[in-house]
């Protein structure tokens, strides 16, 4: 009998060990069905256009899963201007990681407008700064830091990592919560479009800007600034 059991036991252990994986297969198909849209699959650019359709966007290049704003490319005449969402988003929360070029500078604006009477996709839309906080002039200004909501609102614990490194940020909006994350910490939190979010705007630069931050659906929009900026694992989910 002793050696029925032995023989038996590699058996029950290897189906423990399947059975652990058949559950960790369905934890990770169990994002799709959680709702979380790929926004970069590492290989197109399907999921996007270049702001007003102003170029044809080949200064954004993709390359070993990364997508890359090539300010080289730019020079040499490839097409830049803001990448947007073909889809806009009302209700959602979006999650990416970004890395930015010696003295860069960038951002992702969100609920942005597309419309030709608007010249540029920040005239309409929040920005959560993105920038190299020791190598760009701009850093020096006061809520024009990485992972500030720009203009706006101060980020804190300021995590930035330096150029050269990669950041994971998140933006979550729901019914006018509005919550900035940054490499795993919640840096800003606030609600938009009460009576605090319009003087936020009166306080800014924004504050002759026509219908700034008060729209609630928009395209989301990685910013041509004219410098190096990489992104990757872009995906987001509707609340």
């Amino acid at each position: 009998m002793k050696k029925l059991i032995i023989a038996l036991f590699p058996i029950a252990s290897l189906a423990c060990h399947t059975a652990g994986k058949t559950t960790d297969s369905a934890k990770g198909s169990s994002k799709k069905e959680d709702g979380w849209q790929v926004l970069f699959d590492g290989t197109s650019k399907n999921a996007w256009h270049i702001y007003n359709n102003k170029s044809d966007g080949s200064a954004w290049t993709v390359k070993d899963g990364i997508l890359y704003l090539d300010p080289a490319a730019k020079k040499n005449g490839a097409g830049g201007g803001d990448l947007v969402t073909n889809e806009e988003y009302e209700n959602f929360h979006l999650k990416l990681e970004w890395k930015i070029d010696s003295a860069g500078n960038s951002g992702i604006i969100f609920l942005t407008q597309e419309d030709p009477k608007y010249g540029q996709s920040y005239l309409t839309g929040p920005e959560m700064q993105i920038i190299d906080n020791n190598g760009h002039r701009d850093a020096k200004i006061n809520k024009h830091r990485a992972g500030d909501l720009y203009d706006l609102i101060t980020s804190a614990p300021e995590n930035v990592h330096p150029w050269g490194q990669w950041n994971s940020i998140e933006i979550r909006i729901n019914k006018g919560q509005l919550e900035l994350f940054q490499n795993g910490a919640k840096v800003v939190a606030t609600t938009m479009w009460d009576d605090n979010w319009k003087q936020l705007i009166a306080n800014s630069k924004f504050r002759n800007w026509a219908g700034f931050g008060m729209f609630r659906k928009g395209r989301i929009a990685l910013q041509d600034h004219g410098n190096g900026v990489a992104f990757r694992n872009i995906q987001i989910k509707r609340l």
